[in-house]
């Protein structure tokens, strides 16, 4: 069965996804784990993956460290999962293979199908109540010293990267013998109260709605219980209705979009309606390889241009005045450039580095407007090599602060 702990409400901290180590017995350790404190993503990427990023291979400035990337999907998709059910099937064989004790991931809270709840997981066949999409702040670490009390050794955690750089930041003093990372990517996360008025919004039977994507095609598909799918055009998506707050600074100045220090990143960008795989080091291939004929591999393919996509994100970025993008555009004028988007705008890999330019901006912008005072602690320098051909460049005040190495 595992263990399952439903967490009591989070304490308050400003800059905070709630990633669970608030919660743990020495919350103090948040200073040294937290990405939106002090980050210093260039050591950890040489710790986990025994490099630092190499800017000069293509695509390791959007991407992060890699070995390869693939574009992916299980042969037999599995019933009920958000794509194939990569991510799932991968963390089964792990534990069908005796290689971990548990699996740290999120499932549905029973009260609410959207909610995510930490779990540990030991049982191969119990992994299918993980599968599908979750919108909210889940405490994951927060499970790692009842794994610790519950004599498990070995580990695997599926998490977002705000998730996942705690974890790496703290690894080497949790004791476990072996953790293994499997990371999905992450944009933008809001709570599940504003999920739900969300779902109000594009959906006039918002408590049938049982799955929702954000697509590489430029729509939103909602699938409904009785079976009914639909699809609506990122253009048409009522954003000017959110409250300016619904994404929260955090997931606007979240400057690790691909989960660069997971073993494997697994999600949808690159993927062209299929799944984004990039295996990050020997232990992501052995990931990656645990699936043996069940997956069909293919190389990403790439397609459009995106310079001229994020040179109009950037406008409207600053238009918004420290809220959510707008978007001036006739509403005659949305189905016709919806319908073109996804046969003409970036697609493939090329639609994957838009997106990563698209979020260094926003986070440039949002700290310049908000928390001046912290972005030369906050952005790595990659950050402003990506901002770089859009008109953006540090002050002397934001260049970024190296960190020492913590060892």
């Amino acid at each position: 069965m595992g263990y399952l702990e439903k967490p009591e409400p989070a304490p308050h901290r400003s800059m905070c996804t709630d990633c669970g180590v608030s919660r743990s017995s020495d919350p103090k350790q948040c200073s040294i784990a937290c990405q939106f404190i002090q980050p210093n993503y260039e050591a950890l990427e040489q710790s986990v993956h025994g490099r630092a990023r190499d800017l000069g291979k293509a695509d390791e400035l959007h991407f992060g460290p890699f070995i390869e990337m693939h574009r992916a999907s299980l042969k037999k998709p599995s019933p009920g999962a958000q794509w194939t059910g990569i991510t799932t099937r991968i963390a089964q064989k792990l534990l069908e293979q005796g290689l971990v004790d548990a699996v740290l991931t999120v499932q549905a809270d029973p009260s609410d199908q959207w909610r995510p709840l930490p779990i540990l997981i030991d049982k191969a066949e119990d992994l299918q109540k993980a599968r599908g999409m979750r919108m909210g702040y889940a405490p994951l670490l927060s499970l790692l010293e009842p794994a610790q009390a519950l004599g498990y050794k070995r580990l695997a955690v599926i998490g977002i990267p705000c998730q996942i750089y705690a974890l790496r930041a703290l690894e080497k003093s949790l004791g476990f013998e072996k953790i293994y990372v499997i990371g999905t990517p992450c944009s933008d996360n809001t709570t599940t109260e504003n999920f739900h008025a969300f779902l109000k919004l594009i959906s006039p039977e918002p408590e049938n709605v049982t799955y929702l994507e954000f697509k590489a095609n430029y729509h939103v598909e909602l699938r409904y219980k009785d079976g009914v799918k639909k699809e609506i055009p990122f253009l048409q998506l009522p954003l000017s209705d959110l409250p300016r707050d619904f994404f929260p600074l955090t997931c606007r100045t979240c400057v690790d979009y691909t989960n660069v220090l997971s073993d494997i990143t697994i999600g949808y960008m690159a993927g062209e309606g299929e799944q984004w795989i990039i295996t990050r080091n020997k232990r992501g291939e052995e990931l990656l390889a645990l699936l043996g004929d069940e997956v069909r591999l293919q190389k990403p393919g790439s397609a459009g241009k995106r310079h001229s996509a994020v040179i109009g994100f950037k406008k409207n970025v600053e238009l918004a005045a420290g809220g959510l993008p707008l978007r001036k555009m006739p509403n005659w004028l949305r189905p016709i450039v919806g319908w073109l988007m996804p046969k003409v705008g970036p697609r493939g890999l090329e639609f994957a580095r838009t997106r990563v330019e698209m979020k260094a901006i926003e986070s440039i912008l949002h700290l310049r407007r908000e928390l001046p005072n912290r972005m030369k602690h906050l952005l790595p320098n990659h950050i402003w090599q990506l901002a770089k051909p859009y008109e953006l460049a540090p002050e002397l005040h934001e260049k970024a602060v190296k960190p020492q190495s913590s060892k």
